[in-house]
């Protein structure tokens, strides 16, 4: 695979650390992003909670699975495509108005203590059609915000933001159920949406404001969208290539390992269980926060196909040393790893597909490749989890790397 890519436009000058937080506007999108993706956070811990104590059902919590990324794989192409075709800070906000139903709706069931299973299913998918609205308008926002030359920059500290809302969503959400209980504790979970949507009323980004001729507006046909775009891009190697990366890396692994997380922990038997897992789980966003803060603030690694190859080779390593381990403090520190090199070969190739992507197509064509990255997603349960009750999920997810990696070598090797 060249290394070149079609319309690229260069870094930033001097690779200068931290570039897109030296715009005002990606500051206040930042702070936003950080404070709704915290609230999803927030949202699955008291939610999950609740509904594990009242139904104990493990096919409701696969439910929970499936239902939060099988919208991305329905329905991303056509969010790029509303979004192209309308004002993306329109489809974010609507977005957010989603995830503030999913949690009042929620709120009201705790209250009145009438949850029925099919109510937590419904709920369930409004919280999954939030998501969709939300992921790939955002993205095409960031390239109003920050133009090509820093869209990098822009992509990585949102990738390092996700990371960080892991890390602090569910210690907040604990706290927040500790003190306020369920009920109300979600109710106000809400006021964590609320600064993005008030950011998005006046935020001068978007179409009214991009200068040269604007796009055509194409209807949105769903379907037949999925099949047009993916035909545009064929003569894309650099998007077709990052497309397949990501979408390998999501239908075999994704983050299916974290469901299994008590597993492994309780495998590799070190100290107090319940410790052990919070670790593991801390170790894979930790890596993540922590690879955002070094490349960004070291200004490293410029977006090139080849190099988020080998980033993905390098995760489906760790992955694979990971699983196999029988000493927790190698686990740890190869989980560790994973998280850095996930977050790193992610954000490259998100912003190689961005940056490629036609102006006139953009909003579709990052659908795309959220469609593989995050849609398929909903099928690694099959190869991590389901292939893990046969043979063991230490071998499964091994495998599941190994599977990633037979894909990212051959992306590598092909001219």
């Amino acid at each position: 695979m060249d290394d070149t890519t079609k319309g690229l436009k260069p870094a930033s000058p001097g690779g200068r650390s931290f570039a897109a937080m030296r715009h005002p506007g990606f500051r206040a999108q930042f702070t936003t992003y950080v404070l709704a993706m915290m609230a999803d956070n927030i949202e699955h811990v008291i939610s999950y909670w609740v509904v594990f104590q009242k139904f104990h059902s493990p096919a409701l919590a696969g439910f929970a699975v499936v239902s939060h990324w099988l919208p991305f794989l329905l329905f991303s192409v056509a969010s790029g495509a509303l979004a192209e075709r309308f004002d993306p800070r329109r489809v974010i906000q609507a977005g957010m108005a989603l995830f503030i139903l999913a949690s009042l709706s929620w709120g009201y069931f705790f209250i009145t203590g009438t949850l029925q299973m099919w109510q937590a299913m419904a709920i369930l998918v409004i919280h999954g059609c939030a998501g969709v609205l939300w992921q790939t308008p955002n993205q095409m926002l960031l390239y109003d915000i920050v133009g090509p030359a820093e869209l990098e920059s822009a992509v990585r500290l949102n990738a390092m933001a996700r990371y960080l809302a892991v890390l602090a969503g569910p210690a907040v959400g604990a706290a927040i159920l500790l003190a306020f209980g369920p009920a109300a504790g979600i109710i106000l979970n809400t006021v964590f949406y609320l600064p993005l949507v008030l950011w998005l009323v006046a935020a001068p980004y978007g179409p009214r404001f991009r200068k040269g001729a604007a796009a055509p507006r194409r209807a949105v046909r769903g379907l037949k969208d999925i099949i047009t775009t993916a035909r545009d891009i064929r003569n894309h190697p650099t998007i077709v290539s990052m497309v397949l990366l990501a979408g390998a890396s999501s239908f075999f692994v994704g983050n299916a390992y974290s469901s299994q997380m008590p597993n492994f922990a309780a495998d590799l038997q070190h100290g107090d269980p319940g410790l052990a897992y919070s670790m593991l789980l801390a170790a894979d966003a930790a890596g993540g926060l922590l690879g955002g803060l070094v490349l960004e603030g070291r200004g490293l690694l410029p977006p090139r196909p080849r190099t988020a190859m080998i980033l993905a080779l390098m995760w489906c390593a760790a992955l694979s040393i990971f699983s196999l381990a029988n000493t927790y403090w190698l686990a740890l520190g190869f989980l560790f790893a994973a998280g850095f090199l996930e977050l790193s070969f992610n954000a490259m190739a998100q912003s190689l597909v961005q940056l490629d992507a036609p102006p006139d197509k953009r909003g579709r064509v990052i659908g795309l490749f959220n469609m593989a990255s995050l849609g398929l997603r909903a099928f690694s349960g099959v190869s991590v989890g389901l292939v893990g009750s046969l043979i063991g999920i230490h071998w499964s997810l091994a495998l599941s790397a190994m599977a990633t990696m037979l894909v990212a070598g051959a992306l590598f090797v092909l001219p």
